[in-house]
């Protein structure tokens, strides 16, 4: 405490952060990196691994069925492994648990690479989101209990940021390995989605790393500790978080990362959609007078346009980038409450203006309203790493901040069934359901009322 209590206020954040701190949250932010990339290659490969997967006469609706069903079960995964691994760490360490959770992951994406129906791709995604949860609630937990307070906020921000590189490497892969003709062939014409899964079992690689090189932090084995002198304080049982002030805590984190959850697949991801949606108007113009068809245009075009809706995808990214790396800052100025009011204002201002007034422009508009979109979207998925930690103690720290984080995925799962019932039974465009969806912004001003401050505090022992 006295090198925090000698600390002035000018200097930098940084200073004082040894460098086996910094390796755990280099380690933990790669582990999220590859996490979000597992995560992310199916929303960027969806639409060609359905057309892979399923029949040549289902429809295009079915289709979207199928895959918003496989997103679904992927939520209800994550929540699962989020809260199963979250409990495990609390009782056998971040470390151990933080190598199961990466050993999962990667290998059931590699293993979705040889699906040869949809059912399977299904199930094996399940087990991903399991590795998937888990990783982020063992990271998170890990890098709030080793970095020193003056440097945890912001490296907690950088740590959840980090999963915007992974969408990149989504991305990328979306658009010179699945969208890219020359990789296919006649003896396997869906090479390219697969081989985009199958470099998904690399990060296993990491395991290697954390085994050597990291230790359990000082305060998980103090709570070890406690737990044996005092059977109450066991660590890792859920049934804790729903007693005393820790109740309210776990209501609110849940409820928070719901919003987060229910506006990243209700309203973030159709972003890319709307510089696809400029993409495909600009071909079609410039074919106009011809005497092909717009279906075949498109289609003649489709690797041009894969790339432009990847672009758009990596627009909103960047800002998101941003935005995560800006909570932080945000959030040590006008407290955890403010900076999460200032993003829920934002992202439905944004959201409703994008979605709802601005839909019909040009590549050159999205260009820059894009990031400034995602920015506005993607701060709150930061707050959630730095604040969750604070709100509960060492022994419940990694149970905690899964439950809340994931069991948001399941409260949130059901808004991919109601997109697609907007859609199919209401007759909503995709942009009119973002622009709907984006209310849920507005709910989370309410419950940020209920939320305790925690900024300036230490961590609850």
């Amino acid at each position: 405490m006295s090198n925090e209590a000698s600390r002035d206020e000018k200097t930098p954040w940084w200073e004082g952060v040894t460098r086996y701190q910094w390796l755990v949250l280099f380690i933990a932010s790669l582990g999220w990196v590859f996490d979000t990339f597992e995560g992310q290659i199916f929303v960027t490969s969806m639409n060609e691994m359905m057309a892979s997967l399923l029949p040549p006469d289902v429809p295009m609706e079915k289709r979207d069925a199928v895959a918003k069903l496989a997103l679904g079960v992927f939520l209800i995964g994550g929540a699962v492994g989020g809260v199963f691994f979250g409990m495990l760490s609390d009782r056998i360490g971040r470390a151990r648990t933080m190598i199961i959770t990466i050993l999962v992951y990667s290998i059931f994406t590699c293993m979705t690479a040889f699906s040869q129906e949809a059912w399977q791709m299904i199930v094996l995604r399940f087990f991903v989101a399991m590795g998937v949860g888990g990783e982020w609630a063992v990271a998170s937990a890990m890098v709030a209990e080793v970095i020193p307070r003056w440097a945890r906020v912001r490296s907690l921000g950088i740590f959840h940021a980090t999963s915007t590189l992974g969408s990149y490497l989504a991305i990328a892969a979306g658009a010179f390995i699945v969208g890219n003709p020359a990789i296919q062939t006649e003896a396997i014409p869906d090479l390219n989605w697969r081989l985009a899964f199958g470099i998904g079992v690399l990060p296993a690689l990491l395991t290697i790393w954390i085994r050597a090189k990291l230790k359990e932090p000082e305060s998980w084995k103090r709570a070890q500790e406690v737990a044996k002198k005092d059977p109450t304080k066991r660590a890792g049982r859920i049934g804790d978080l729903f007693k005393g002030d820790l109740r309210r805590k776990t209501l609110v984190g849940v409820a928070l990362a719901s919003i987060g959850l229910a506006t990243f697949w209700g309203v973030k991801i159709y972003g890319r959609d709307l510089m696809r949606g400029a993409a495909e108007r600009e071909v079609v113009m410039q074919n106009e007078g011809s005497s092909v068809d717009s279906e075949a245009v498109l289609k003649a075009n489709f690797s041009q346009i894969k790339k432009k809706e990847m672009t758009g995808h990596f627009l909103v990214m960047t800002g998101g980038l941003i935005g995560m790396l800006a909570f932080g800052p945000i959030s040590e100025r006008i407290g955890r409450r403010g900076a999460f009011s200032f993003f829920f204002v934002g992202g439905f201002a944004s959201s409703a203006l994008l979605f709802g007034l601005l839909t019909e422009k040009s590549i050159i508009f999205y260009w820059w309203a894009l990031p400034v979109f995602g920015f506005l979207v993607s701060g709150i998925h930061s707050g959630y790493a730095i604040y969750f930690p604070e709100l509960f103690p060492s022994r419940l720290r990694g149970t905690g901040g899964g439950l809340c984080f994931n069991l948001g995925r399941v409260i949130a799962a059901p808004v991919l069934f109601l997109t697609a019932w907007m859609q199919q039974s209401m007759g909503f465009t995709t942009n009119q359901t973002a622009a709907w969806l984006s209310g849920f912004f507005l709910l989370g001003l309410v419950i940020i009322r209920f939320a305790p401050e925690t900024r300036g505090e230490d961590l609850p022992e």
